[in-house]
């Protein structure tokens, strides 16, 4: 439940057809179940437009613990201005009405644009995230080679049930999801453009994976010429043949520049597809099914480091020095194997969100357990493609600032990865409550406790009930959380009245997620409603121009359940300077947590906001416990 979101809102564009997916792909195998996949698309409702007024009330509730009483008053005003009848408001949510009579899904193509593609900030940190896997076992380049071709076996294995149409359908409270962002995740890639970027899906066409060694980019097929996939033997062959012709490391490390500001990258894309060399190897990086970085290993430190710094490693690569060089960041899906067991996953998220990243990588770990099969017979295997690159002073140039910003960026980012031992799921469960909204509940008490103010906080809630749906923010801090955490270390209130306070704050975030994923959420609706007068070039309503909405819409904790069968975490970076981001994947007896923030920003610290999170969940158990008498 995946989604990036604060920054993103204030940007406009005019809608273009980005999101004419490539759905349907030429089988590899027999089993195909022609159709299914459209017909299950067919079958899904379309994403509701909420009532007006339902929208604006909402709106302003949400705001009640965050704003000041003097600020809550004007924004009332506004509000009430803004939805009288016969007003702006309702003319807005007449066209939104109509727009989503018209389109599969009325918010997916502005979202893609508002939110990824017109977002001028590196993709790295700022947008893609990390995932982290457990350590695997191998710390040498044949248990790398080997890892990675498993794994690659394993992705290419989940990629047959795409092709075929035989991925099983997923399903959310009985109801059935939409399955598109399966379809968008291999075979995909960002384009840099020089104001806004694009996605390019070549599902149809794509027989071939990159491979990043030592900054050096290789093709390497991965289908026989009977279609079938190669075997992880064969792969095995093939990887360490890219690695033999890889050993050098004083090449320019071109990926680099994908980890630029959108529009320094896009200027330097233009310069490096002036030359014919530079313009194909380019393309087949953009055409490959996704991204394997054979990574060396990170800096020693300490087993209790260990995973934070996996995390950067998955995030950003760790700065020009170390492994930043050896990505290619547009690429949806980019997988991270260190010579030293370090391995994860990076990805663009322009074209998914994570839960299906997830599903994709879990499959594909569960398949490198699996045991070896029989001896593959060796046929002859073509000679894997290096790609070339031609290194002009001016690319050079682009190079050696890519390196310095990338460098600043890395330097900045604070990330703190801890498992959280004492209890899991388990605990919430036999209390009743959602865990989901139990740690929830806990991130608010950790920062106010922090910081003594309650703050805008977004969790991503998935609309895949919807044709197309992407997703939509729970809005985390409500008037239940902030009585809950302003009483919870007042030693005046008796536990019965704490526990009671829990209870209500808990049910509120489960009842606003509920609203969230039946697409009844106010802050799509609201970015709809902005975008239609943007189209119809009426003046922007003084509700979004308001700095209530500016509060509302910077967000210092941006939060995102992710939860997996593997026990990995994923990582990003904050989405406002003076934030945090905090990712989880709660397990039956553990939760995993990663949480980052930016070192030049001297109010937050990630390792004190993770400390904070611990005892907060410790003290919420201990009160449940120690007050039997609570109506649980």
């Amino acid at each position: 439940m995946w989604g990036i979101c604060s920054r993103t809102m204030v940007g406009m564009a005019k809608p273009c057809g980005l999101m004419k997916s490539c759905h349907l792909v030429k089988p590899v195998s027999a089993a195909r179940v022609s159709g299914r996949y459209l017909t299950h698309q067919k079958g899904l409702p379309g994403l509701p437009v909420p009532p007006l007024q339902q929208t604006c009330e909402r709106y302003v509730r949400a705001l009640e613990p965050i704003l000041e009483v003097d600020e809550l008053k004007q924004t009332r005003e506004l509000v009430a201005e803004f939805q009288k009848a016969g007003g702006v408001g309702e003319r807005l949510q007449r066209s939104l009405e109509k727009r989503a009579q018209n389109t599969e899904n009325w918010l997916s193509e502005w979202w893609v644009l508002v939110a990824y593609l017109d977002y001028r900030l590196p993709v790295v940190v700022h947008s893609s995230p990390g995932l982290v896997l457990p350590r695997m076992n191998f710390s040498d380049k044949q248990g790398q080679i080997r890892f990675a071709a498993k794994l690659t076996a394993g992705v290419l294995d989940f990629k047959t049930m795409i092709d075929n149409e035989t991925l099983p359908v997923e399903y959310l409270g009985g109801k059935p999801l939409c399955m598109n962002q399966y379809y968008e995740v291999l075979s995909s890639c960002r384009i840099p453009g020089l104001k806004r970027d694009s996605v390019v899906n070549h599902a149809k066409t794509s027989k071939h994976i990159t491979v990043v060694h030592n900054f050096q980019f290789f093709a390497l097929e991965v289908y026989n010429s009977d279609g079938t996939p190669l075997t992880a033997d064969q792969l095995c062959i093939q990887l360490e043949r890219i690695c033999s012709a890889s050993l050098q490391t004083n090449v320019e490390p071109v990926g680099i520049l994908t980890t630029q500001h959108r529009d320094s990258w896009g200027k330097a894309y233009v310069n490096l597809s002036k030359d014919k060399t530079n313009r194909e190897s380019v393309s087949a990086i953009q055409r490959s099914i996704f991204t394997l970085c054979l990574d060396g290993a990170m800096p020693q430190v300490s087993d209790e480091m260990l995973r934070s710094c996996a995390a950067v490693q998955m995030l950003h690569g760790g700065g020009s020095q170390w492994n930043s060089g050896n990505r290619w960041f547009d690429k949806t899906l980019q997988f991270i194997i260190g010579e030293d067991g370090v391995c994860g996953a990076n990805y663009e998220h322009a074209p998914a969100e994570g839960p299906p990243i997830v599903a994709l990588i879990d499959h594909a770990v569960e398949y490198t357990r699996k045991p070896e099969m029989a001896q593959t017979p060796m046929v002859p295997l073509p000679m894997p493609q290096k790609l070339h690159f031609n290194i002009t002073p001016e690319i050079k140039k682009d190079i050696e600032e890519a390196k310095h910003a990338m460098n600043i960026l890395a330097q900045d980012l604070d990330m703190m990865v801890t498992v959280f031992g004492h209890f899991g799921k388990n605990v919430p469960k036999a209390h009743k409550m959602s865990p989901d909204a139990f740690i929830q509940m806990a991130l608010q008490l950790a920062y106010y406790r922090m910081y003594q103010r309650c703050c805008a906080t977004y969790e991503s809630a998935s609309l895949r009930m919807f044709r197309l749906g992407r997703t939509d923010t729970i809005r985390s801090a409500s008037s239940a959380s902030a009585a809950f955490v302003r009483a919870f270390d007042d030693p005046s209130k008796p536990n019965t009245e704490k526990v009671d306070l829990m209870e209500k704050a808990v049910n509120a975030h489960r009842s606003y997620t509920n609203m969230a994923i039946t697409g009844q959420a106010i802050d799509r609706h609201l970015l709809g409603l902005k975008m239609v007068a943007v189209e119809e070039k009426l003046s922007i309503p003084d509700i979004y121009t308001d700095t209530a909405y500016a509060k509302a819409l910077h967000y210092k904790l941006s939060t995102s359940q992710v939860p997996s069968k593997t026990d990995c975490v994923m990582c990003f970076g904050p989405v406002s300077s003076d934030g945090y981001g905090v990712c989880y994947n709660p397990m039956n007896d553990h939760i995993n947590f990663a949480v980052s923030s930016f070192n030049t920003c001297k109010e937050t610290n990630a390792a004190h906001l993770a400390q904070a999170v611990e005892g907060a969940l410790l003290d919420m158990r201990t009160l449940l416990e120690q007050t039997p008498k609570a109506k649980l």
